[in-house]
């Protein structure tokens, strides 16, 4: 049974919700402008340089530009792809919540040398958009503890409270400063799904980053 949201708490939510879409859009932007624009842009110059060249006759000056400006189009889809699997990877759509996120920690722990142990059954039944929330919320944790440390061990866990809560554990055993602005996107992302987010001491002395989600979250 769905669990009653009274009306001031789901006007909160919803105010969170616009506020967080509003932030990811500008930051969308952000590095749309700052990045594959921007190469674009240095394309077409590189290309009309290029042509310039072949025009004066110097074409192994127009190779040479050609082949920098086919690096930096390379480039811009890598970006370009990237972005597109952070704002929704085709495996979470296609195979589900736990093949996913197996498939991020495989290619993180390959990347970093670090063994990533996942156990996130318990969120194939959240609803579609808590799934995309939380993915996204894992990502980010699994991302900034290899950029601190990287610590050579990383768990994830999904599984039920005895409220009947959904909780999510990412935790390591590394060390280091975390940033503020990492931490703060982490919980804002949370606040989107109405959870509660909380940085805590792992239990091998790393950090454990906690998101608990409402149980009205879940789809049985």
């Amino acid at each position: 049974m769905a669990q009653f949201i009274p009306d001031d708490e789901r006007e909160r939510l919803v105010e969170r919700i616009i506020t967080a879409e509003q932030d990811e859009r500008r930051r969308l932007a952000l590095f749309l402008h700052d990045g594959p624009v921007q190469n674009l842009a240095g394309i077409a110059l590189m290309l009309d340089a290029a042509v310039q060249a072949i025009d004066d006759g110097r074409p192994e000056a127009a190779r040479g530009i050609m082949t920098s400006a086919l690096e930096r189009h390379r480039e811009t889809i890598r970006s370009l792809r990237d972005l597109s699997f952070n704002i929704e990877p085709v495996v979470l759509r296609d195979q589900g919540f736990g093949p996913a996120v197996k498939e991020l920690a495989n290619q993180l722990g390959m990347e970093h040398q670090v063994q990533i142990e996942v156990d996130v059954e318990r969120a194939d039944r959240l609803g579609e958009k808590e799934q995309v929330g939380l993915y996204q919320i894992i990502r980010e944790s699994l991302n900034q503890a290899v950029r601190r440390g990287p610590p050579s061990r990383i768990s994830v866990v999904v599984r039920d409270t005895p409220e009947g809560e959904i909780e999510t554990i990412v935790s390591d055993n590394g060390t280091g400063e975390r940033r503020t602005a990492a931490l703060e996107a982490i919980g804002e992302r949370a606040s989107t799904l109405n959870g509660r987010f909380s940085v805590e001491q792992g239990a091998d002395g790393g950090t454990a980053i906690r998101v608990v989600l409402p149980a009205y979250a879940s789809n049985s």
